[in-house]
């Protein structure tokens, strides 16, 4: 299965949700303030260059033709408004860049006549100039926009402070929305290594939370009793049967006068006795304990339990110094089911299997462990069921008798100690067993 190239956990999820829906919510409510507040502000700004209008109107109506003139220029000197003659060739910009400057100028046409130009620019000089008449003449009123425009700068700290406050509360809904979600998470993980004693809030004031807490606090429970009731029964199968397989032993060797056939007997017995052992190995409680382990000196020791060299001959090239993280009992126990296979379903005719080991080194403090034999190997489609319990490659690999646990109890082993096992068939036949390891410092 692939996995996304982008991946988030809940919580993450969670809270880019929530912070893009809060985000969104605090900017679209400073919009909506503003075009509230462009209205009033528009009309406030409308009243009062009327009144400046009117009053220049009223100022320069009472004024001969000399001394208007007077007038004109001690109100062109202003700092704050200013009044010049326009001229015909006067080239001015409309002063309508926001829904603000469209309303006010319309505002300023209704309060001063049609005629009145509203302008945000003349003869390349800004400002926000309006334009009225006066006997025929006509004249520029000049003033600041600044004090009459809608500017958010004012409210730009609260709108900081509005988007921190988003930022905090969203990781805070977040992680209440997913702490319960966690801790299951948490719990399912132990479980699945087999801690059976996890348990979760089942007080919770959430009820979906609670009810999904008490039904696995339940399955926990029903969990450990299969747990106990299978050790118990685990030890009461290799009591039961291994005590009437020791007595059979023990007539055949006493009652039966053939030679060949006390012989077969004894192999069918030790057949039956090695089937239960599988069986057992394959069910053991999950617990390990992880040591830095000699790779080295565990595959020589592993070996060493194959002694006849006329069935199994192997080579091992591993580092002294190698050390890895496993359990020694488990780590064992694959190497030795991984021989005894070898044993087996690898042997031609009368010749020996060949067994070689060796390692490699991986990235990310790992190690590569490979075991080949040159057996027949398997079909390539059924190489992804070989460790499934009770499953036999193929004809060649099944000429020799046994449980069909072998590679399942590598798998099982290796899944305890955290490691990873990969099967293939190796150029020039046989079948490759490949363990990736955690390298111990």
């Amino acid at each position: 299965m692939t996995q996304p190239r982008l991946a988030l956990n809940l919580f993450w999820r969670t809270f880019a949700l929530l912070a893009l829906l809060l985000v969104g919510s605090v900017l679209a409510w400073q919009q909506t303030f503003k075009a509230l507040e462009a209205e009033p502000r528009a009309l406030e700004a409308a009243q009062q260059l009327a009144g400046l209008v009117n009053l220049s109107r009223a100022a320069l109506a009472d004024a001969d033709s000399i001394n208007r003139v007077a007038v004109v220029k001690s109100l062109s000197r202003s700092e704050a408004v200013q009044v010049e003659v326009a001229e015909p060739g006067d080239r001015w910009l409309p002063y309508n860049e926001t829904s603000f400057s469209n309303r006010l100028a319309a505002e300023l046409r209704s309060k001063l006549g049609p005629d009145t130009i509203v302008a945000r620019e003349v003869n390349q000089v800004g400002g926000l100039w309006v334009r009225f008449s006066i006997e025929g003449d006509a004249y520029w009123l000049r003033t600041s926009p600044a004090p009459l425009s809608v500017s958010l700068s004012g409210n730009g700290w609260w709108a900081l402070i509005a988007l921190v406050a988003t930022a905090l509360g969203s990781a805070g809904v977040a992680r209440l929305i997913n702490q319960p979600l966690r801790e299951l998470s948490i719990a399912a993980g132990r479980i699945r290594e087999g801690e059976y004693d996890s348990r979760l809030d089942e007080s919770t004031l959430t009820s979906e939370i609670r009810e999904v807490n008490m039904g696995f606090n339940r399955m926990a429970r029903e969990l450990a009793r299969m747990e106990e009731d299978r050790t118990v029964m685990l030890a009461g199968i290799s009591h039961d049967l291994r005590t009437p397989l020791a007595r059979l032993r023990l007539e055949a060797e006493m009652s039966v006068s053939d030679e060949q056939a006390r012989q077969f007997m004894a192999q069918d017995i030790d057949q039956l006795d090695a089937i239960i052992s599988k069986f057992m190995d394959y069910a053991r409680p999950n617990e390990t304990k992880l040591n830095a382990i000699n790779l080295a000196d565990l595959v020589e020791r592993e070996a060493m339990a194959f002694r006849d060299p006329t069935q199994i001959r192997i080579s091992a090239d591993v580092p002294q110094h190698l050390k890895v993280w496993a359990d020694e009992t488990e780590l064992g126990r694959v190497l030795l089911n991984l021989f005894e296979n070898a044993r087996r379903y690898a042997r031609e005719g009368e010749e020996p299997a060949e067994v070689e080991v060796d390692t490699f080194d991986l990235k990310d403090g790992q190690v590569l462990l490979r075991v080949r034999d040159h057996g027949p190997g398997v079909p390539p489609d059924k190489l992804t069921s070989l460790t499934t319990p009770f499953y036999r490659g193929d004809a060649a690999r099944t000429a020799a008798t046994g449980a069909g646990l072998g590679l399942a109890i590598v798998d099982k082993s290796l899944q305890r100690i955290g490691a990873r096992l990969e099967l293939a068939n190796a150029e020039g036949g046989g079948l490759l067993s490949l363990i990736t390891l955690r390298l111990a410092s």
